[in-house]
């Protein structure tokens, strides 16, 4: 069929136009912000790996979330990086722990400016770095779901919203549900990295969080990219132990399968935009080669029109202004 009238560059010719018409809308309120509090930092310290993105003391979060708040980013994500490591993880989930000081400082200043989200791993609290307890030359999938859960309650007792499960572990959805709901925290919700892929594309984060495996990978808990059928099943099995919230992780190079879960579940979808992806693009600004806001924006546009209805990226204080500009 020919359409000899239409000419689609009508609709293109000014600004205010163009926004009419826009498909997909980017905004900072679909963002969420990572931090990573250091226990035993003095000041910030910036990333080797992660340009413009810092490690934060204790003393400096309050006014780091404030400043995030101010931009109208409705949430953060805390990961912490603490002074002692041990076999067993007993850090991650210490009531005293740097994450759980952290989002208890967090919640006495701010109150509910901003929703306080919480990851629970065991990768920067064990000696091995991996992201369960490590029995033999194995990672124990069932004696990490109880370090997990106690680490979820503890982070739910200091005041978090939101906590986000990202072990890999089977099971850390019923165990964390069950150990949030006996412990008095039926409120608190879950955000689970439920399809996380095992990708070269961590690598700034396992520098930036000093969270780097000791010895072997990942490989045996943390999804193939090579298994977007397996992926979904993760989901399902997700959403069947009760997760508030799913996530899809990394981002740009997953787009195909954000677009499968919000075609295939009725659920809220997270996407992680991980450390690669942001230290690839500013590696790139930083030589000049590309439009760093524009890029970001290019980029984290496609997250949400693929079907997340929220993103978690390092390029959120950066997102939010330069769309507060536009």
């Amino acid at each position: 069929m020919s359409y000899p009238n239409v000419r689609l560059r009508r609709l293109r010719q000014s600004s205010k136009i163009r926004e009419l018409l826009e498909e997909v809308r980017l905004s900072p309120k679909d963002l969420i912000c990572p931090i990573f509090v250091q226990e035993d930092l003095k000041s910030k310290l910036e990333g080797n790996s992660m340009p413009g993105f810092e490690r934060l003391p204790p003393k400096d979060v309050v006014d780091e979330v404030n400043s995030i708040a101010n931009l109208k980013i409705p949430a953060i994500m805390v990961f912490g990086i603490p002074s002692h490591k041990d076999d067993g993880g007993t850090s991650a989930f210490a009531q005293d722990g740097v994450v759980q000081k952290a989002i208890s400082e967090i919640r006495k200043n701010l109150g509910n400016e901003i929703a306080i989200m919480s990851d629970v791993c065991l990768c920067q609290y064990t000696s091995s770095g991996h992201c369960g307890l490590v029995k033999g030359d194995k990672i124990d999938n069932d004696s990490s779901l109880d370090v997990l859960a106690k680490t979820a309650v503890s982070q739910a007792r200091a005041g978090a919203d939101v906590v986000s499960p990202s072990a890999m572990m089977d099971g850390q959805v019923k165990a964390i549900r069950t150990a949030l709901d006996d412990s008095g925290f039926t409120d608190v919700a879950i955000m689970s990295h439920s399809a996380k892929h095992r990708s070269s594309l961590y690598s700034p984060f396992k520098d930036m969080a000093h969270s780097a495996p000791q010895f072997g990978d990942r490989k045996t808990y943390q999804l193939p990219y090579t298994n977007p059928k397996e992926a979904m099943r993760e989901v399902e099995t997700d959403i069947a132990e009760g997760v508030d919230i799913v996530m899809i992780k990394p981002a740009l190079a997953y787009l195909d399968l954000i677009a499968m879960t919000r075609r295939r579940f009725n659920v809220p979808i997270s996407a992680y935009s991980v450390s690669g992806e942001y230290a690839l693009v500013k590696a790139a600004a930083m030589q000049g080669w590309i439009d760093e806001k524009e890029v970001t924006l290019e980029l984290l546009t496609a997250i949400k029109r693929a079907g997340a209805d929220m993103i978690v990226t390092y390029f959120s204080k950066i997102a939010a202004k330069a769309l507060g500009e536009k």
